[in-house]
């Protein structure tokens, strides 16, 4: 700050700031928050690349970055950006972290570049000049304070301070993603079996393979036991990287896997017929709680890439699971069960059923560590 006196009365402009006194300097500092550099670090180790693109002058940024671990060593000015081709800054963008003195359009044209590398890219602002990148982003992030703009560009707005809600949000996402492929893998390796278990069923028995209100009530048990997978753990291996929805990875699950069910279906119609000499009813039964024993327990070794003894499944899980496994092997001796057209089985049969079943997990973990190939670890 500077002073000088003047005579009273006048207009001043720019021209009247020479001869001045000084009076001292004002500093203005906006200090990272204690955490940044920890979070930082912690979304590194997750997969997480961050980068700056500030309007604010080079040297200023450079300074903050290097105080919360971000290298600041190569800053691309806007000044630069804008000498270049599109080309040209599509290989930039993967080599620089801060990207400084840059206009808003600057800014948008980086994220479009950086997006073009087929990076997942998630931007975070709070001004008005923000408002186009948080649109470009795939995920557009402001803050509770931010202007009325950027809260309506944006996808998410943090209500807690600090980026750690960003990093808790990250590893959400990735837990939430990996037990929706359980359910998928689950989902469309038994269905597959089984369906095709019912058609070849159906061109040698005189009878229904199951009847019509079984098959609902198998389905309801089912997706009753798996009602509770979003409360499941996810292993830490899944969650280090950012992981891509994979539909091939999906196909090659249900080819591996669905004949296997289909297979212990067939020795177990097999059985059934040759051993317990089982009419309709009773086949029925054998059917339904063998179906429904082995595809709600082959939970708890799809659901981990690792030995499924060394990855422990939530507590939610584990009841409804063994609870609906547990009723279904109790439902032929409930009161209602002949009006759902089941019987009693033999003993002999549930001795059977639990070779069958410990078996069958046996023989869908070493497929499972096939056909995943670690695209689950």
């Amino acid at each position: 700050m500077a002073y000088a006196e003047v005579d009273p009365g006048r207009t001043f402009s720019k021209d009247d700031e020479h001869n001045l006194v000084l009076a001292g300097f004002l500093g203005f500092v906006d200090p990272p928050r204690e955490d940044a550099t920890e979070v930082l670090a912690k979304l590194a180790c997750e997969g997480v690349r961050v980068q700056v693109l500030t309007g604010d002058n080079e040297l200023v940024t450079a300074q903050i970055c290097e105080r919360v671990g971000i290298p600041a060593g190569n800053i691309l000015t806007g000044e630069e950006i804008e000498k270049m081709s599109d080309s040209a800054l599509f290989h930039r963008v993967e080599l620089v972290r801060v990207f400084a003195r840059v206009s808003p359009a600057q800014k948008n044209r980086v994220l479009r570049a950086i997006k073009a590398r087929g990076h997942v890219v998630g931007y975070l602002g709070d001004g008005i000049n923000d408002a186009p990148c948080l649109h470009t982003a795939d995920v557009g992030i402001s803050v509770s304070g931010a202007v009325d703009v950027a809260r309506d560009a944006a996808d998410i707005i943090l209500l807690e301070p600090g980026l750690g809600v960003l990093l808790t949000g990250v590893l959400e996402g990735r837990a939430a993603f990996g037990n929706v492929m359980k359910y998928l893998l689950m989902g469309t390796s038994s269905n597959f079996g089984n369906m095709f278990s019912m058609a070849g069923a159906a061109v040698f028995l005189p009878f229904l393979p199951m009847l019509p209100s079984q098959i609902l009530l198998n389905n309801f048990l089912y997706d009753l036991a798996q009602i509770s997978i979003p409360s499941d753990h996810v292993d830490a291996e899944f969650t280090r990287k950012p992981r891509r929805w994979d539909i091939a990875l999906i196909r090659r699950f249900m080819w591996w896997v669905g004949p296997v069910s289909s297979a212990y279906d067939a020795l177990t119609f097999f059985v059934l017929l040759k051993v317990f000499h089982a009419d309709a009813r009773s086949f029925h039964t054998g059917w339904f709680v063998e179906s429904l024993a082995t595809q709600a327990l082959v939970i708890f070794v799809i659901r981990t890439a690792k030995n499924p003894f060394k990855s422990k499944p939530s507590t939610a899980l584990i009841v409804t699971t063994v609870g609906v496994v547990a009723f279904g092997l109790a439902l032929p001796w409930l009161p209602f069960a002949d009006a759902l057209g089941f019987v009693p089985l033999p003993f002999a049969y549930f001795a059977f059923l639990a070779v069958a079943t410990l078996t069958y997990l046996g023989i869908v973990e070493g497929v499972k560590r096939v056909a995943l190939r670690d695209a689950m670890g």
